[in-house]
């Protein structure tokens, strides 16, 4: 393994690093961006049913020991409780657009890995066949042996940029859902609230 990304050439070295920054996302943008921790139901329901009930400082205390971006949006707009309804709205829709760039979050750097992969591999080719005919320059073409180090350093450098950008590539595409899933849940979720904390 060692000796093939050495036969790559000094263009391995950011593509590997793009492999190493685009792994590290993707596990923690599995991690972090799930249900339980985005949106928990059984705390949605628990927490509509207080506010109808009109417990509000039970409810802004739950708010506060919890850490998902719902808890966050609802603690928002209950602070604003006894304000005219677009007050309320204002205040909700401010923290959830503060929320929904949390859920983004990384995944701008994802789409770039994903772009500048394969220009790195690409970059290697040229490198790599400027180096063959500089041999075939100098020595002609009877020297395969010679040739075989560009060569093959410009098809380990293309196969390398498009490996890290094709996984990145739909990793990217895949979290880009969820969150957008997760923000139009929250969004309705948010409606919702306002609808209660409206009422009076």
């Amino acid at each position: 393994m060692w000796s093939f990304i050495v036969k790559g050439g000094w263009l391995m070295a950011p593509i590997l690093l793009c492999s190493v920054i685009a792994l590290a996302i993707t596990i923690e943008r599995f991690y972090n961006l799930r249900e339980p921790k985005i949106h928990p139901q059984d705390f949605v329901t628990k927490m509509k049913k207080l506010l109808n009930q009109r417990k509000i400082n039970e409810a802004i205390a739950i708010c506060s020991n919890s850490f998902s971006p719902i808890s966050r949006i609802m603690e928002t707009g209950i602070l604003k409780i006894g304000s005219c309804r677009d007050e309320i709205r204002e205040a909700i829709e401010h923290a959830g657009k503060r929320e929904s760039s949390n859920l983004r979050k990384y995944l701008a750097v994802l789409a770039t890995i994903a772009g500048i992969s394969p220009l790195l591999g690409l970059l290697g080719t040229v490198t790599g066949m400027i180096k063959a005919f500089q041999v075939i320059a100098v020595k002609g073409v009877g020297h395969p042996t010679a040739l075989a180090g560009g060569i093959s350093e410009a098809l380990i450098t293309t196969a390398a940029g498009l490996v890290v950008a094709i996984p990145t590539l739909v990793a990217h595409n895949y979290f880009f859902k969820q969150a957008n899933s997760y923000i139009l849940e929250m969004e309705n979720t948010s409606m919702e609230l306002l609808d209660i904390l409206g009422k009076d």
